[in-house]
């Protein structure tokens, strides 16, 4: 395998997707680009998609769009991470139609407030969110002149009929399309976020912000060509679909998740090597291995075998991959690569995985940033850290408190065009060529950047101190019994003005009945405070958690399983 130092100088800086799809194809034209499987009855089977055929296949569907007049048009996509979504994205931003990805958990009326709000004029959905696609035609509400189904569906075209008639079409000469050129600065995705405190707002996104996100990343990231990638973000998150185009322009093979359920599974089905996901899931399938090595009364095994690992590497021999084999084996056997995103992550997990010989890296974004702003990578690793910023982004703390805290500020090529008609929050955010985050942190000495919360999820005692609840939430997480918890400030009414720090923890269920089947509600609350109270110990008294409520009902999320706070914290009120 040649140097990565080596390849990544070689990486090429495109201005818009369309140049980096022909570049990869170019260059990759006969590797599998994305692998489908096929369920017929009993019967399982995998179809493979070279480059070749995926670029013959967007311009297919383009050059069909194109003839039904839709060019220039804003399409629509709702559905589940599948091939027909990929192609129909793609083939939005190379013919300069502009794509909208929707969310496929939102509920009718908010999927109907979106298509609204975004003027979308065609829809490409996917069957298994028919019900709530036909109550929204039946409303006629929508600007939406046409309906496109991934699969064939009666009374609906299909995206592999549009490919078919579109193959003929260019047969006969048609050509506007494969020749459209693109205008690399204007509105290329209208993205709406997640919105964990306020109506979600319509991101802008012209195709030079993802290609120059993209070119950031390719330039840091440890991949490979012959690396297989399993595409869990959802698409319609903004670090899933740019992932799209990044796994591409790598070159690499992605197959399709069957569901949370059989992650596992599916790592050793299609031999993952690379994996991108949020901390939630990231933290959770490191639980289970875990809870795999304590399960066959291995933990002291393994802390003696990582400790050996650990000096031997500091004479560049590494053993990671031949000592802890029969754990690897448990994720696949082929996984050695995984990017967290999205969130903190629990720098125990991320040193566990590296010890193991998975590399894992974190990197921190939003959507307004296309999405990546900073990111560690193979010579840039400091636990507990995002990273450094990427090569072609600035970062700057402003209004820094004592300990140089403050809120980020980012400029750079990644940053959105504003929010869809919302001069005012666009104005709020994007200040004398700044974006300003929202996010507070700081840098170290050495150059890494550290989140310590939201701006506005900071807590502020009345002595002026500052509390940031992610730092006690990703200690509390790592409880056993702990599923989740929200970390809030309560009404003190000992102290006038001033709030006690409390905790709403969701235990985990299934752990707590398997490990205590006879386990009051009490006698576990008990359990899980002394535990928290140990926890106090590890900080200065004016942190210190003093209230707890216990309860068996999730916290309340978007559907990227971001804690909606405000929503929390007005029933826990």
């Amino acid at each position: 395998m040649e140097n990565y130092k080596i390849l990544s100088e070689k990486v090429k800086e495109f201005e818009n997707v369309k140049d980096i799809i022909y570049d990869t194809v170019e260059q990759h034209k006969n590797n599998i680009s994305y692998v489908i499987k096929h369920k017929n009855e009993n019967q399982i089977t995998y179809e493979n998609i070279t480059y070749q055929k995926l670029l013959e296949q967007i311009n297919a569907l383009g050059t069909k769009m194109y003839d039904l007049g839709y060019k220039e048009k804003r399409i629509a996509i709702v559905g589940r991470n599948r091939y027909e979504w990929v192609i129909t994205h793609i083939s939005n931003l190379l013919g300069g139609m502009l794509s909208i990805p929707l969310d496929k958990e939102l509920q009718v009326d908010e999927l109907e407030s979106c298509l609204m709000r975004s003027k979308a004029e065609i829809l490409v959905f996917d069957e298994k969110y028919i019900e709530n696609i036909e109550e929204i035609k039946k409303r006629g509400n929508t600007k939406l002149e046409n309906y496109i189904c991934m699969s064939k569906k009666e009374g609906y075209m299909s995206v592999g009929e549009l490919i078919k008639e579109g193959e003929q079409l260019i047969k006969q000469g048609k050509k506007e399309y494969i020749e459209n050129k693109i205008d690399s600065h204007k509105m290329a995705i209208l993205l709406f976020t997640s919105g964990t405190t306020s109506k979600s707002k319509a991101v802008m996104l012209s195709q030079n912000n993802i290609a120059s996100n993209v070119y950031a990343m390719l330039k840091v990231e440890r991949i490979y060509e012959n690396d297989v990638n399993l595409a869990f973000l959802p698409f319609h998150h903004i670090y899933g679909s740019t992932c799209i185009i990044v796994m591409l322009a790598y070159g690499v093979k992605t197959a399709f998740p069957d569901g949370l359920r059989y992650v596992a599974q599916n790592l050793k089905e299609y031999k993952v090597s690379v994996f991108v996901g949020v901390p939630l899931l990231v933290e959770s399938i490191y639980k289970k291995v875990e809870q795999g090595i304590r399960k066959k009364g291995k933990e002291k095994t393994v802390k003696t075998a990582k400790k050996l690992s650990n000096i031997l590497l500091k004479f560049k021999i590494d053993i990671r991959k031949k000592l802890f084999k029969e754990i690897i084996d448990e994720l696949g056997g082929s996984l050695r690569f995984v990017i967290s995103g999205g969130a903190p992550l629990d720098k125990k997990v991320a040193k566990g995985f590296n010890e193991l010989g998975i590399e894992l890296v974190q990197g921190y974004g939003l959507t307004e940033a296309s999405p990546v702003i900073a990111s560690e990578d193979y010579q840039n690793v400091k636990y507990g850290s995002v990273g450094k910023p990427m090569k072609n982004v600035t970062i700057e703390i402003e209004n820094k408190d004592e300990n140089g805290i403050g809120e980020i500020k980012v400029k750079g090529p990644n940053i959105m065009l504003g929010y869809y008609e919302n001069q005012e929050a666009t104005d709020e955010v994007l200040k004398d060529g700044w974006f300003y985050t929202g996010d507070l942190g700081y840098f170290d000495k050495n150059g890494f950047l550290y989140i310590t919360g939201r701006k506005k999820d900071m807590i502020v005692l009345k002595n002026g101190k500052k509390v940031f609840p992610d730092e006690l939430e990703m200690l509390i997480n790592r409880i056993e019994e702990v599923k989740e918890c929200l970390v809030y400030g309560m009404p003190d009414n000992k102290e006038k003005n001033d709030v006690k720090l409390s905790v709403k923890v969701v235990y985990d269920k299934e752990y707590v009945q398997k490990e205590y089947p006879n386990i009051t509600k009490e006698e576990l609350q008990d359990k899980i405070w002394q535990k928290i109270k140990e926890i106090n110990k590890t900080f200065p008294p004016y942190k210190y958690i003093k209230n707890m409520i216990l309860t068996d009902e999730e916290l309340i999320k978007t559907t990227t399983k971001k804690v909606k706070r405000n929503e929390e914290l007005k029933k826990l009120q």
